[in-house]
């Protein structure tokens, strides 16, 4: 068995363990990442092609009909194309979990196995994640605060399904049960993976955006910036996208420790130590 060190850790040690676990296995969770960021990529290139040459700000003159024609193309194929990214990142935001979980865990996995493991439980992920975001919107609904918090003890219903393979509703269950008390934590993991995804975009994506502005009296040029714009955002997303799911994953797996011993569990079953056993009755203090 391999010795991965679990033990009741600090927001700081659950992000270093984060980056370290990414930064050994990069390839592995950025080409997970791609693949919903190609189809983000192609839509916006899609939607720069559709206008190929804007005036800064504007749409090109054309017929009013022949205008009204290209948003309404435009506004058909963001909606098919949103319905087919949301899809396809739900089935890769669960492999990029499973990953983690294996490599956390000390076993070694690939890309084909990640993504294997949760084909089977696909719809049910996809209920989950469902649920969660009316749970999200009847937050949103009772204002800012409420909002924030749902998506806190939300944080780790992806991983509860995923690795536990629960139902919806009990995944949701589950998330509220672990993460209670422990709300202050997940909201910094993602602030910090929003802090982390909008330097990336200002890095990779502004200096075009930049550029466009600055040549804004050559609108031909319009359509090269908006392009290279979107392919550093992709690169941004590919880059920094994988972070937040690493961290829900070891935040998971910390929760399980504070409060199952899943040490211990993993110490006597390191073979099947994903079921959840319910709460430890060892107190954390004798160990």
């Amino acid at each position: 068995m391999a010795d991965v060190g679990l033990r009741p850790l600090s927001l700081g040690e659950v992000l270093d363990r984060t980056f370290s676990l990414y930064r050994k296995h990069f390839l592995l969770f950025a080409s997970i990442a791609a693949i919903p960021q190609f189809i983000l990529l192609a839509l916006r290139l899609t939607q720069t092609l559709m206008f190929a040459a804007p005036t800064l700000g504007r749409f090109p003159r054309t017929p009013v009909n022949d205008a009204t024609s290209a948003f309404l193309n435009l506004g058909i194929l963001w909606f098919f194309g949103f319905i087919v990214w949301g899809l396809v990142y739900i089935y890769a935001q669960a492999g990029m979990v499973s990953a983690a979980a294996d490599l956390y865990l000390g076993n070694p996995t690939t890309i084909g196995t990640a993504l294997a493991k949760v084909r089977g439980t696909y719809l049910n992920l996809l209920v989950v994640v469902i649920l969660g975001w009316i749970a999200l919107f009847a937050g949103f609904v009772c204002f800012i605060i409420p909002f924030f918090y749902v998506a806190c003890r939300l944080i780790a219903c992806l991983p509860a399904a995923v690795l536990e393979d629960l139902g919806p509703i009990d995944s949701l269950e589950r998330s509220f049960s672990l993460t209670k008390g422990f709300a202050g934590p997940a909201f910094l993991i993602f602030l910090l993976s929003a802090v982390l995804q909008y330097a990336a975009t200002f890095l990779f994506a502004a200096p075009f955006s930049v550029a466009m502005v600055l040549t804004a009296k050559h609108p031909e040029t319009t359509p090269m910036w908006l392009s290279l714009a979107h392919v550093g955002e992709f690169i941004g997303g590919v880059i920094v996208g994988p972070f937040l799911t690493i961290a829900i994953a070891v935040f998971y797996y910390d929760l399980r420790v504070r409060k199952e011993a899943f040490d211990l569990q993993f110490m006597l079953n390191p073979n099947d130590p994903l079921a959840p056993q319910g709460p430890s009755i060892i107190p954390r203090s004798l160990y």
